[in-house]
């Protein structure tokens, strides 16, 4: 076994769980980077995936590899650099064991993220996201699970990784009735509930407590539905939406879209940037500012506030007669 290999054997089964104590989220993310990484080097190299060891990790190597992810594979610039993140972690724990290796490793931890404009946070307005929640057919057990999933996720706006882990016993209702969940960074939050939200939940829990297992939103045999489970049962209900509410056909709805809609609906009602911040589980407000720059509506109420004194608020419409305001000037 060469250095590479037992170094990423000793990160992952001892440094990432038992030191750093990583999510398995974050660990799983972190492997396929590297089993990505190892075959794509063999296959520019020629030679066996285990062969390859810490000096053929260079950083024309890992940028070669982040432009075959980025060019070949389409990955995002976000990507692109979680990629680049996992890599360095590896490479960094490495280093300490193996100081003849340091050169090689350190023009690898200089590779900088690659910076990308942020777009704009897309987001439902509440008829759009009223013609979603409508869209599942509830005729069928799939249907009314995925009404109830929709509600929850729109007005709680939790991630999709916590709405796969939540499990009935999460859901508390009665006076002041919320759902608990264990978010990023596994920091737990409690996030209070409305009466409608309330009401399709104690429905579905009463049905769903006839079906085996402890996930909140189970598939058939009980067992939690995975990511692209969720994903692509979301799709299908925004395709169907669609067909009410045009609005939505060019629109990308993901289960983070319904995060977005959840914060753009609390900054709407005026509740203050820190109280969405604690509400989405963000560990800084400045993670949460991107609302503000997404809400037309705080921008027009800031223009209008510089106005003249004896300009109405509002829009600027020309006149229809440009001869009779011209005469007015």
């Amino acid at each position: 076994m060469n250095a590479l290999a037992a170094q990423l054997q000793t990160y992952f089964t001892v440094f990432a769980r038992a030191q750093r104590d990583l999510s398995e989220n974050t660990i799983a993310s972190y492997r396929d980077t590297w089993r990505m990484l190892l075959t794509f080097l063999a296959t520019r190299t020629g030679a066996r995936a285990e062969r390859l060891d810490l000096a053929d990790i260079t950083a024309e190597a890992v940028t070669a590899f982040l432009d075959h992810l980025e060019h070949d594979r389409g990955n995002t610039t976000s990507t692109r650099n979680a990629r680049l993140c996992a890599i360095r972690a590896v490479l960094s724990h490495a280093m300490i064991d193996h100081l003849e290796h340091a050169a090689t490793i350190s023009r690898v931890l200089a590779i900088p993220p690659k910076r990308t404009p942020k777009p704009m946070l897309e987001y439902l307005t509440p008829a759009e996201a009223d013609a979603l929640i409508a869209a599942p057919d509830r005729t069928t057990w799939t249907g009314r699970r995925d009404h109830a999933l929709l509600v929850l996720a729109i007005q709680t706006g939790l991630r999709i990784s916590e709405l796969r882990s939540l499990t009935c016993t999460d859901i508390h209702l009665g006076t002041a009735a919320n759902v608990t969940c264990t978010g990023k960074g596994r920091r737990n939050r409690a996030t209070p509930l409305t009466t409608t939200t309330t009401a399709v939940i104690t429905g579905y829990l009463t049905e769903r407590a006839a079906r085996p297992g402890t996930a909140l939103f189970c598939g058939p045999h009980g067992q939690p539905l995975s990511r692209d489970a969720l994903e692509h049962r979301l799709t299908k209900h925004a395709a169907t939406a669609a067909k009410s509410c045009t609005a939505l056909t060019d629109k990308h709805v993901t289960m983070h879209t319904l995060r977005h809609t959840a914060a753009m609906n609390l900054l709407a009602e005026g509740v203050d940037i820190s109280v969405i911040a604690l509400w989405l589980g963000h560990q800084r407000t400045q993670s949460t500012d991107a609302y503000l720059h997404a809400d037309i509506a705080i921008k027009q109420a800031a223009i209008d506030r510089t106005r003249p004194p004896a300009t109405e608020p509002g829009t600027f419409h020309p006149e229809h007669d440009i001869l009779a305001w011209l005469t007015a000037l």
